[in-house]
């Protein structure tokens, strides 16, 4: 399978001292009983983790978002996407890292919840309090993220077939009656048509021949302190 980087996850080093510790996916792997999770769409936005007064990325990063967007939201940590729709990333990514928000664009950015950070009961618990907070929200850009069920793997895997056929990325897999957790778990998996993975970027290559003067390649080190 092709190897494949988030470099979206490589930005907002300055604060690593400030990230929130929030719960990390697995890759799924084929001896997985998918009939003990919850599944819902991956998402292919920015993650945002609300603590009840600050919104920030999962590394710590402060997201300047319009006073409108978090004035409203509850007084309680939160955990989610900011997404605006199926291949809109790159715009996301963009509107979120300005200093200065823009309001017109923020407009366009849901706030996609699908968790209930230190909260107590089982996910499938939390689930039905995390509808419950988003609902008396009343906010429209505040949405539960949709969890379903799957009878076997043949209904994971159709599933998976239909979201990237509309343009999504993947599924996420939650273990309906896991307690909430922190760091990376086989509670949180993930399944997508390939294998990705995450890396700081840590320097990079000059170009050579045609591409002299230009970036040639980046460094990056992954979580098991692999570099390439």
């Amino acid at each position: 399978m092709l190897l494949w980087l988030s470099l979206c996850a490589l930005t907002f080093l300055a604060h690593a001292d400030e990230a929130p510790s929030l719960l990390l996916a697995k890759a799924i792997t084929r001896d997985v009983d998918v009939t003990a999770y919850l599944v819902s769409e991956k998402l292919d936005g920015v993650r945002a983790f609300w603590d009840g007064h600050i919104l920030r990325t999962r590394h710590g990063n402060v997201l300047r978002a319009p006073a409108w967007f978090v004035e409203r939201l509850p007084d309680r940590p939160l955990d989610g996407e900011l997404w605006a729709g199926r291949g809109r990333f790159e715009f996301v990514a963009g509107v979120v890292s300005k200093e200065l928000p823009v309001d017109a664009e923020w407009r366009e950015i849901r706030y996609m919840i699908f968790e209930l950070p230190d909260a107590p009961g089982t996910f499938r618990e939390r689930v039905r309090e995390l509808q419950r907070v988003v609902d008396a929200a009343a906010t429209p850009w505040l949405r539960a993220v949709e969890q379903t069920e799957a009878s076997s793997r043949v209904e994971l895997e159709r599933k998976l077939a239909d979201i990237v056929r509309a343009g999504g990325e993947g599924l996420m897999l939650h273990r309906a009656n896991a307690l909430y957790v922190t760091g990376r778990s086989d509670d949180l998996l993930k399944m997508k048509p390939y294998q990705d993975a995450e890396a700081i970027v840590i320097g990079y290559v000059s170009g050579k021949g045609k591409y002299q003067e230009r970036l040639g390649a980046l460094r990056v080190r992954t979580e098991d302190g692999s570099e390439f």
